[in-house]
């Protein structure tokens, strides 16, 4: 068991009846301190709390008990699924994100993080295609845990897929962007879709799939997040679902 230290938070309610946590979603704070995130998340006032919270330096802060419902997710869906708070447990992790000059993960709060979601997946039986990022369960609102998130690192301790070992085939998708209707942008909908992003099923890349595909982006090919659709989105788009078999 890893070590936690108790802060409860005041913001949280009881899960509606017959709902247990399917869904881990990973936050980073968007603050410039662990002292601000704290007093952020322990506010009656700011009506906002994780389950956890993990510093920078490794420590791990358990606000919510994971039986209740923490306030996290806002407006967001995954697999079609509305309500993530009721389904789900949140974890935030200490950083500036983009507001307050968003830095890469420090090893220790990311070797904490696994420990954590290790236990947390062992506990509630939580598959691997239900860890997300904030900005997967709500791409149009949300950036985070952001494209400097080592998802791999995850992926490689059995947290979670990684595509990128499958993914550098069917590459000759051109490019399309803004307004582009095309069968390969529906074909992209679709396993977006499939993998479990609230996409549109327009075939045409329309602003609200710019973003999903810029979501997308932030997490599997980080260093190019732009909303079009390439070969490479594309391909690694096909490899993630063909990984989760859906």
């Amino acid at each position: 068991m890893i070590a936690l230290h108790d802060r409860p938070s005041p913001n949280f309610d009881a899960r509606p009846a017959g709902l247990a946590p399917e869904i881990l979603v990973l936050h980073y704070t968007d603050t410039a301190s662990l002292d601000e995130s704290l007093a952020i998340l322990l506010d009656p006032a700011k009506q906002v709390s994780a389950h956890y919270l993990v510093d920078e330096d490794g420590t791990i802060y358990r606000l919510v008990d994971e039986d209740m419902r923490a306030w996290h997710a806002g407006k967001a869906s995954w697999r079609g699924l509305s309500d993530i708070n009721a389904r789900s447990i949140g974890i935030e992790l200490q950083n500036p994100g983009h507001r307050c000059g968003y830095r890469a993960f420090a090893d220790p709060q990311i070797e904490a993080t696994i420990a954590l979601c290790g236990e947390i997946v062992a506990r509630h039986k939580i598959y691997p295609r239900d860890l997300v990022g904030h900005s997967d369960i709500a791409p149009s609102r949300k950036k985070d845990p952001g494209e400097l998130f080592p998802w791999d690192r995850l992926a490689m301790a059995g947290l979670g897929y990684w595509p990128g070992h499958v993914a550098r085939r069917r590459r000759t998708v051109r490019d399309f962007g803004p307004g582009a209707a095309d069968d390969a942008v529906a074909f992209a909908q679709r396993d977006l879709a499939a993998i479990g992003y609230g996409c549109p099923q327009t075939g045409e890349l329309d602003p609200e799939t710019a973003d999903v595909l810029a979501a997308f982006q932030r997490r599997y090919r980080p260093w190019r997040i732009d909303g079009r659709l390439d070969g490479e989105t594309h391909a690694r788009a096909r490899a993630l679902r063909e990984l989760i078999n859906c």
